[in-house]
């Protein structure tokens, strides 16, 4: 399936990302990618809805019963990275690699690197917690997250500039005990032909998280619309995403359209002290 998950950008772009879309069914990791339109799939071609399931078991002894209930959690699908992912691999025909840059490893990525010039939009606190379904979906520590996402106006840092050193709205960062990470960011737009979305690559740690070949899964994350819709009117920088989000659903998103629940959010705050987009994912680790 040809990925359509691109912003609107210059001719120029365009002209060379037509180029990429009919080249992308025969690219390796970037068919790879498109293939994982919708989380049909890992890479390998394994199913993606591995569960760790609910079991309750009851012991009596002595007059007493005890009950101890297991929880239930399921692997996030593999969607497909997008043409930006700008992590060493050839998904988009580039061989721009942010994981490598000193001070990638960060938790707000509202800026490019070394920079101080912060991407308009309103703030928002992303908070990824990793579970394991092998482990009765037990907290993950010591993971990393690669996360990326589009600006208010909906372009991608490195890409539309066609330049590694303007990386804002990228970071990875570790996962902590609890399996948590928190990236402090601005609210994603919503460019023509896509749900507003989140990137993000798993990998086993801090120091293999270098280069796409080492990542465990790629996904997305999604975000409740009418709460981004009183967003994006409320906010001017915004103005180009109202019609946008108007002229799709997840229903005909390319990615999100079977299903996006284990990828959707909980959205929360307010316009004066921000927002908090709050998810827990899980994978077969």
């Amino acid at each position: 399936m040809p990925s359509t998950d691109m912003p609107a950008a210059p001719p120029r772009i365009l002209n060379r990302r037509r180029t990429l879309e009919a080249l992308g069914a025969f690219g390796t990791l970037g068919s790879l990618g498109l293939l994982g339109c919708g989380g049909g799939g890992d890479e390998d071609g394994t199913s993606t809805t591995s569960t760790s399931t609910t079991t309750t078991t009851t012991t009596t002894t002595g007059g007493t019963t005890s009950t101890e209930t297991s929880a239930s959690c399921s692997v996030v699908p593999e969607e497909t990275a997008g043409p930006y992912p700008a992590d060493g691999s050839t998904a988009s025909n580039r061989s721009y690699n942010v994981l490598a840059l000193a001070g990638i490893v960060r938790s707000d990525i509202r800026t490019s690197i070394g920079a101080s010039a912060q991407a308009l939009g309103v703030p928002l606190t992303v908070e990824i917690t990793l579970t394991s379904t092998t482990q009765n979906c037990a907290a993950l520590q010591g993971y990393a997250i690669y996360l990326w996402h589009c600006t208010a106006d909906g372009n991608y840092s490195v890409y539309t500039t066609q330049n590694v050193n303007d990386n804002q709205l990228r970071g990875v960062q570790a996962t902590d005990a609890n399996g948590t990470v928190r990236f402090t960011t601005i609210v994603p737009g919503c460019y023509s032909g896509r749900m507003p979305h989140m990137h993000l690559e798993i990998y086993p740690s801090l120091v293999s998280a270098t280069a796409a070949a080492s990542k465990l899964r790629t996904t997305q994350l999604a975000f409740p619309t009418e709460t981004l819709r009183s967003i994006y009117a409320a906010n001017a920088v915004y103005s180009a995403s109202i019609p946008n989000l108007n002229a799709i659903s997840f229903a005909t998103d390319n990615v999100f359209s079977d299903g996006a629940d284990l990828e959707m959010t909980t959205l929360t705050g307010n316009a004066s002290d921000g927002y908090t987009a709050a998810i827990t994912i899980s994978i077969a680790a």
